[in-house]
């Protein structure tokens, strides 16, 4: 895709000396993104965010001084991250299985000030770290992974009662509440959204009132990036925390799929111009080693006209001008900028970014959770 409707400039002082391909975060896009999060949430407390987009200590950091003090990960390193940077309740929103069960564990012994939280769908496992922590002499406090129609993990609605009947009581192990993510709503249409939404709500509340034992209310930490204003509008009681994590960064997919969202895209791949291979096309260095391919497109080329993608290679992404336009390509040396259609793959693809605040550079954050192994196994 071209043409992109860029929603401010991304260039900025300084850029000409920054090697390409470079990723580069927009802080003070970031910081609008954060506020406009806070406010549709209806309060900082409300949000229980995913790190995941972004993988950096300091992103977490900005949010813990706007007022939010829970993160969700995917990831050890990530949860490891998000504790250092100053996240006080920290759910790990993978299942746990194999060494990734005393690698918790470890978290949980390290940092006795701070609230970990795990979730499970399968009664072996969670059984399994349970008595893992029984013998460590702490308690995991645990929600129940709900699957609202995804079908990638979770228990379903229907079956959420009986699930929480067998572990109920198990040693080792604090039922907390649940955690319930429903990546498959994309409907565009924010109407036809929040139907959908309100019907998972009241399936949901239907289920959970039938069980009792609770000490407190359980946590009920809802939807993503599309569905938490869903959420943030019907589901207003203090226990309940909806769960963004794409809106903070942002990226040109979610800006095209739900324009009702309002957020700003605030990272954009530098790239420049390095070869005219023909009458009317240009090719850039930013093949798909430097922003992710997963999807349909890869990325928006903006402040570009009448220009259109042929192919992307490992290090190269050639585009063609239209009919009448040829002699309109950039060029050669030429910066231009690429709107990432899906943020979070392409960032873990960088070491670090460059920083831009006001148009100046202000320093590069480091990419540091994109790793998979804690700092002290890798020289293992």
């Amino acid at each position: 895709m071209t043409e992109g409707k860029a929603m401010k400039t991304y260039h900025f002082q300084g850029e000409e000396m920054v090697p390409s391909p470079a990723l580069i975060y927009y802080r003070d896009g970031i910081e609008k993104n954060i506020n406009h999060a806070i406010a549709m949430a209806g309060g900082a407390d409300r949000l229980w965010p995913h790190v995941k987009s972004h993988k950096m200590a300091e992103v977490v950091k900005m949010q813990v001084e706007m007022g939010i003090k829970r993160f969700k990960c995917a990831t050890i390193v990530e949860a490891e991250m998000a504790a250092r940077a100053g996240g006080e309740h920290i759910l790990l929103a993978y299942p746990l299985v194999g060494p990734n069960q005393g690698r918790f564990l470890d978290l949980v012994n390290r940092w006795p000030e701070k609230k970990f939280y795990a979730i499970g769908d399968e009664k072996g496992q969670i059984r399994e770290l349970a008595v893992k922590a029984e013998q460590q002499g702490v308690t995991v406090n645990f929600c129940v992974d709900v699957n609202t129609g995804m079908n990638r993990t979770g228990v379903k609605v229907d079956c959420l009662c009986d699930f929480y009947k067998a572990l109920k009581g198990i040693k080792g192990l604090r039922l907390t509440g649940f955690h319930c993510y429903d990546g498959n709503r994309h409907e565009k249409d924010l109407k036809e959204r929040s139907e959908r939404v309100m019907g998972t709500m009241e399936e949901l509340r239907l289920e959970i009132g039938k069980m009792s034992g609770w000490n407190e209310k359980p946590l009920m930490i809802m939807g993503g990036s599309p569905t938490f204003p869903c959420y943030a509008e019907e589901m207003r009681e203090a226990f309940v925390y909806y769960s963004p994590g794409t809106v903070f960064i942002y990226d040109a997919g979610y800006r095209e799929q739900f324009p009702d969202l309002n957020f700003e895209p605030a990272a954009a791949i530098l790239v420049r111009v390095v070869s005219h291979p023909d009458r009317g096309y240009f090719t850039i260095d930013c093949g798909y080693k430097a922003i992710s391919a997963e999807q349909i497109y890869q990325g928006v080329l903006i402040d570009v006209h009448h220009a259109f993608p042929l192919f992307q290679s490992e290090e190269h992404w050639t585009f063609q001008m239209e009919e009448g336009y040829e002699d309109k390509r950039p060029r050669v040396g030429q910066i231009l900028y690429v709107l990432p259609w899906h943020i979070c793959p392409t960032t873990a693809l960088y070491e670090s970014a460059v920083v831009v605040n006001h148009k100046r550079i202000e320093g590069m954050w480091s990419v540091c959770a994109r790793n998979r192994l804690e700092e002290k196994h890798r020289d293992r």
